[in-house]
């Protein structure tokens, strides 16, 4: 029964049989090939109530997923590099409202692309500057790139990030600078690059590496030592491999693995979705993230920026600010804070859940969310690109809270 006691679950107001569903969840995505393996944790009340893991890490080397197995958490990292960014805030090195370009000038240089049917270099110029808050909500104009996309898009995609050529976030921003913004900044919410120029302005402003910075003040205080953009070389064989669909629903693994890297090998330290993590370290931020910014001994952010971060600064739901869904989830009730996602209206989003949880996912099918309401922390592990994949998040939520009794 996922590892945990029956007593304990039903003094966390869990009923055990519920939970077993899903057990049965994760058991029939891996014997019907669909994921290779995963890896299940609900907390509540500050307790553990369900850590299960099922299936295989790595397929060809018949290696399970076990309770220390590493995975890539892509965008996951996102809220790390928003509580890191906060802590500089509170620190009066910047304003939300304040012009990125008064700390990294190319931000913006380029103008706004006039749009599909018009030359890259049809621009116009910015009604206003992009702000740190563009940044931090994902109203920058920065997009991530698609081979197929439109001409902007494919741009992006021809100068992604080159984590194995030894560039920096720095480099890398440069040539992102180099194109211009696919619309006026906080014309619309749009997912992209906006997460990893805020960690680049982390490093301006700190004068230390991201991962650095990391370490120093979120990963050591937390006890995520086993967390990062970089790991040491005896703990590659507890990365998982990254796999991809198969046009029959079966798994395959990606012929490029994005890490694990050495540590100095880590030159680009992506803020919107470099680290790794284990469930364990992973479930430490999830935990403070639920106890509004504490931890034991400490505090990664005050009460009234914590409650700033996830409180929505839509004025309304992501579906009214140009972007009806992303990956596999609807954006119909569903706002946004500062790096993360704030649930607006369960019923609206169709989705089982409450009002006021906070949430993210990251490429490789991860997910962890939030709810306060019910002091509740559910993180899901498994390694599939892309995560549209299959609507795995939501199926985990209905599970979750359907095993809830009290």
């Amino acid at each position: 029964m996922g590892g945990i006691d029956r007593k304990t679950q039903q003094h966390l107001g869990f009923s055990p049989e519920r939970l077993a569903n899903i057990d049965a969840w994760m058991a029939d995505h891996v014997e019907s090939g669909r994921l290779a393996g995963l890896a299940v944790q609900i907390s509540r009340r500050g307790e553990i109530a369900y850590s299960a893991r099922h299936g295989l890490r790595d397929i060809a080397g018949n290696l399970p997923v076990e309770d220390d197995t590493i995975w890539r958490i892509y965008s996951m990292t996102k809220p790390l590099t928003t509580v890191a960014a906060l802590m500089l805030y509170e620190e009066g090195a910047f304003q939300l409202d304040q012009p990125v370009a008064d700390f990294i000038p190319a931000v913006g240089s380029k103008g706004v692309w006039k749009g599909p049917g018009h030359d890259l270099d049809d621009i116009e110029e910015l009604a206003r500057p992009v702000t740190v808050h563009d940044l931090m909500t994902h109203q920058s104009g920065f997009l991530y790139g698609a081979p197929k996309g439109d001409a902007l898009e494919q741009a992006l995609a021809a100068n992604g990030f080159r984590f194995d050529t030894g560039e920096t976030m720095a480099d890398a921003l440069t040539r992102l600078c180099d194109l211009p913004l696919a619309f006026q900044p906080g014309a619309r919410w749009s997912y992209g690059y906006s997460t990893d120029v805020l960690g680049r302005l982390v490093e301006v402003i700190s004068g230390k590496t991201l991962g650095e910075f990391f370490r120093e003040r979120i990963l050591d205080p937390l006890g995520m030592t086993e967390t990062g953009f970089g790991l040491p070389e005896g703990l590659h064989p507890r990365v998982a491999k990254l796999y991809a669909p198969t046009p029959e629903g079966g798994t395959l693994e990606l012929p490029k693995q994005d890490g694990p890297r050495r540590p100095e090998e880590a030159t680009l330290e992506s803020g919107g979705g470099g680290l790794l993590s284990t469930m364990g370290d992973f479930q430490r931020f999830a935990s403070a993230m639920l106890a509004r910014g504490c931890y034991d001994g400490g505090r990664l952010l005050g009460r009234k920026t914590f409650d700033s971060m996830v409180s929505n600064h839509m004025g309304g739901d992501l579906a009214s600010r140009g972007q009806a869904h992303f990956s596999e989830t609807t954006f119909e009730g569903i706002g946004f804070g500062l790096g993360v996602s704030v649930m607006l209206d369960p019923a609206k989003a169709k989705i089982i859940g409450s009002p006021g949880e906070y949430a993210w996912g990251g490429m490789a099918s991860t997910a962890f969310w939030v709810d306060p309401a019910e002091e509740m922390t559910v993180i899901l592990m498994t390694q599939l690109a892309p995560s549209s994949t299959y609507t795995l998040r939501r199926q985990l939520r209905v599970l979750s809270y359907q095993a809830l009794v009290d």
